[in-house]
């Protein structure tokens, strides 16, 4: 019998039980897959608090993962048993050994990307690539501005920004993070905790501004996000770990130079099937050039998913997580 992890309602890390669950026939257009590995995200800790609502419980969280097809349903007839794919994407449904998925939301995996890196890639690169490329398009000139940039997203989007040519300024939490940081192509890492980021942003770009800001963090650092850009600068807020950001008055981008503000998510960049690939096609081809280097820096089984949020949470960790299935 397989087995996944399963919320029956919305809490804390203790929420997620290790349950024997069968996730059945795959039927029209689905693949029944056997994963190999599964991403941890912080979206993951959304579902599970309910901060992003789901449409019911229980529920199997997680949406990435990598392995191999089993199965596929009537229809399917670009994937066939035994193939190599990998996912970012909902519906939810990562955390189990087997799960059912539609055959449009998976992509094949090269075969020089191992299970393991592409688990720790899909969610945090394809979001790295809408942002550099898509949010704001990021080119040879620009400066940007990171934060979280020891985290999984970071790291990702501070090697690719480098390499299309960008000045990277990032914030972190301790000076281990911040040598992280710089060893991924980060010129300049700040620690929040001993400095005033806005005041260094400014003085590192000589009182301009930076031309895109990546947030992630929401609430704590929304507001100065906003003072570290250039006029007509744009704000890429896509992620929330502190909290949501409160309600401000539209009038205050004016005030500070006509600044742009967009609330993007993956979803909807990778919502068609040929963004979907375009996406991922983007991805494998600077990790396997060697212009972007995927590490997993932690590794947890997967019936102890709970552990692997207490520590997510409670910011213990860097760069990308996945979880083992056995």
């Amino acid at each position: 019998m397989s087995h996944a992890i399963v919320f029956h309602r919305h809490g804390g890390p203790e929420v997620l039980q290790w349950e024997a669950h069968d996730p059945g026939s795959p039927g029209p257009g689905e693949v029944l897959l056997r994963n190999a590995a599964v991403g941890l995200n912080y979206i993951d800790v959304y579902h599970r608090t309910g901060l992003y609502p789901i449409k019911s419980l229980p529920a199997v969280p997680g949406m990435e993962g990598a392995g191999v097809v089993e199965a596929v349903g009537e229809g399917v007839q670009d994937l066939a048993p035994g193939d190599r794919v990998a996912y970012a994407s909902l519906p939810l449904g990562a955390y189990a050994q087997r799960r059912r998925i539609p055959a449009q939301r998976l992509v094949r995996l090269p075969d020089d990307i191992a299970f393991e890196q592409a688990a720790a890639m899909m969610l945090q690169g394809m979001t790295a690539r809408y942002l550099l490329k898509g949010c704001y398009p990021v080119k040879a000139g620009d400066t940007i501005l990171i934060h979280a940039a020891a985290g999984g997203v970071g790291l990702l989007a501070c090697q690719w920004a480098r390499h299309l040519g960008a000045t990277v300024i990032g914030t972190v939490g301790s000076p281990a993070k911040a040598e992280l940081a710089r060893s991924r192509g980060c010129q300049h890492a700040i620690d929040y905790t001993r400095e005033d980021f806005v005041a260094r942003v400014r003085a590192l770009t000589g009182g301009r501004g930076v031309d895109v800001v990546y947030d992630s963090v929401g609430q704590a650092t929304f507001m100065h996000s906003l003072d570290c850009l250039r006029p007509m600068g744009m704000l890429v807020a896509f992620g929330q770990s502190s909290g949501p950001v409160t309600a401000f008055d539209p009038g205050l981008l004016a005030a500070k130079g006509s600044l742009f503000l967009t609330r993007p998510t993956l979803m909807t960049y990778t919502a068609a099937r040929d963004d979907l690939v375009a996406h991922a096609r983007d991805l494998f081809e600077v990790v396997q050039s060697g212009a972007v280097r995927v590490e997993v820096r932690q590794t947890y089984p997967l019936a102890e998913a709970a552990r692997a949020h207490r520590d997510l949470e409670g910011r213990r960790t860097t760069g990308s997580s996945i979880l083992v299935v056995d």
